[in-house]
């Protein structure tokens, strides 16, 4: 194409887009003034995880832990007041001091909550060298270990989910879900020493609840086993639809364990089963064994 015609090219592109803007579908976002920015969320996400971790993976270099607390304080508000704004709408109920003070308010309210939750990650960490025969100390799991991370930051996006926070908490988890291949959503309950092991595919659902001492193995499933909806046929939301899952359970790889069921203390749900009913306390469930078909393939000399 020459130069005339790229340009006529792009003039129509840009011509088709702004229809498609016009609709105001919610797809789009001309202003963009009072959305919560990613990467921002995703860099006080890292300064909290320095809070809970320090020393272990700093972005840069701080005199103080109260340097870094006050950085947390004002990048996460100023991140709060946008997503406020944003569900608020452009005719907010409250003034722009008062949106001010609840963001600070909120803000505030996880930074209290950091020293209960390094010392419940002390306890997550603990479980994972204990429970993982690889590990050769605690170093190597705070670093490497992406069940870890998946864990530590949906511990701070609970806190904010707690206190309806919108569209934070939701941005805080799927960030660790993009690094770490671990799915768990905000609003999930979690005890302590728990361990995801490996990781890679866990999705954990929003009214998911977790006792303490749990192991889960890659690929597990804690999620909803139907979904109800209204007579208008709109998905009903806010109803308990995901496991609670006891204290000291393993779950292995593969399993799926769906909808609003009670697995007791003390259990042990096999790798690949599906399950969708209820256990009692101190049970073991396993799937049959899959049915194995062996061939010998031809070992003949095969040159030319």
């Amino acid at each position: 194409m020459n130069r005339q015609e790229k340009k006529q090219a792009l003039s129509a592109i840009h011509e088709n887009l702004l229809q498609s803007y016009a609709d105001g579908f919610g797809v789009n976002d001309a202003g963009g003034d009072s959305l919560p920015r990613r990467s921002e969320v995703v860099a006080v996400t890292e300064k909290l995880l320095e809070l809970i971790f320090p020393g272990f993976d700093r972005a840069g270099t701080y005199p103080s832990a109260a340097v870094l607390l006050g950085d947390c304080q004002r990048e996460l508000s100023d991140q709060i007041s946008r997503a406020m704004r944003r569900v608020s709408g452009e005719e907010c109920d409250c003034c722009e001091e008062g949106c001010s003070s609840k963001c600070d308010v909120a803000s505030i309210s996880l930074l209290r909550k950091l020293p209960l939750i390094r010392e419940t990650m002390k306890k997550d960490v603990k479980a994972a060298y204990n429970g993982d025969p690889a590990a050769k100390n605690y170093d190597e799991i705070i670093l490497s270990y992406p069940g870890v991370k998946a864990i530590a930051i949906q511990r701070l996006a609970h806190e904010l989910y707690v206190l309806d926070v919108p569209l934070i908490p939701r941005m805080m988890t799927e960030y660790a879900h993009s690094v770490t291949g671990i799915d768990i959503h905000p609003g999930a309950r979690i005890g302590e020493g728990v361990f995801i092991d490996h990781g890679t595919g866990v999705v954990i659902g929003e009214t998911a609840v977790i006792g303490d001492n749990v192991r889960i193995y890659q690929g597990v499933t804690l999620g909803a086993g139907n979904f109800p909806k209204n007579a208008c046929g709109m998905l009903i939301k806010g109803m308990k639809r995901h496991p609670t899952v006891g204290c000291n359970v393993t779950i292995y790889s593969g399993a799926s364990v769906l909808g609003d069921i009670t697995i007791g203390d003390n259990s042990v749900i096999g790798g690949n089963v599906w399950l969708t009913e209820s256990l009692p306390p101190g049970t073991k469930i396993t799937a049959l064994p899959p049915e194995h078909r062996k061939k010998m393939l031809n070992s003949g000399n095969n040159s030319k």
